[in-house]
């Protein structure tokens, strides 16, 4: 018996259903909880060590780190009953989209930084690592989330009725209606 399974047997009747019908999404928030931890992780490690003048740069890689372990995640678990491209396609899509959501995680922390000023000499080290967890950690990852779960489901991962293939496998046939003369 799978986790999962076993997990939704002790659930109320209720709860089970909603669980069932949105468990995309929720396997998608899993996979960004677990993403969340590793990108602020190495967000801070950095921040404070070898990156300390330059956090946007530390937020960046941080993010890039998280996302190639969310395609992973995403391809082998969240998104694993959609698809039918080819994996590099399939792969090129999701970099693409996760290179635009970089840019929707980065600009807030940006804003909070170069534009309001939210840094020390301007402000007290407190306030600056609260607004640097509020505008990185928070505001840009809700964005990069929204954008994220928008575009997998349209363009990376669509619902077209095909389970993924790999690199090389050949489509596989649609239903063809045989015409009888």
């Amino acid at each position: 018996m799978f986790v999962v399974d076993s997990v939704l047997t002790h659930l109320p009747q209720a709860c089970r259903r909603i669980v069932v019908k949105h468990r995309e999404l929720l396997k998608f928030g899993i996979v960004g909880a677990t993403t969340f931890f590793i990108d602020t992780a190495i967000f801070y490690v950095l921040k404070w060590t070898v990156l300390e003048p330059k956090p946007v740069t530390a937020k960046v890689f941080a993010v890039l780190v998280a996302t190639i372990v969310s395609y992973v995640l995403n391809r082998e678990w969240s998104f694993r009953e959609r698809g039918g491209r080819e994996r590099h396609h399939e792969a090129s899509l999701y970099f693409l989209v996760s290179g635009i959501a970089v840019a929707l995680y980065a600009a807030p922390l940006w804003i909070s930084r170069y534009v309001l000023l939210l840094q020390t000499p301007y402000t007290g080290r407190l306030t600056e690592e609260i607004a640097d967890f509020t505008s990185g950690q928070i505001i840009g990852l809700l964005l990069g989330m929204a954008f994220r779960w928008w575009a997998f489901r349209r363009w990376v991962f669509p619902d077209d009725g095909e389970p993924p293939r790999q690199s090389g496998e050949p489509p596989s046939p649609r239903s063809e209606t045989v015409s009888s003369s």
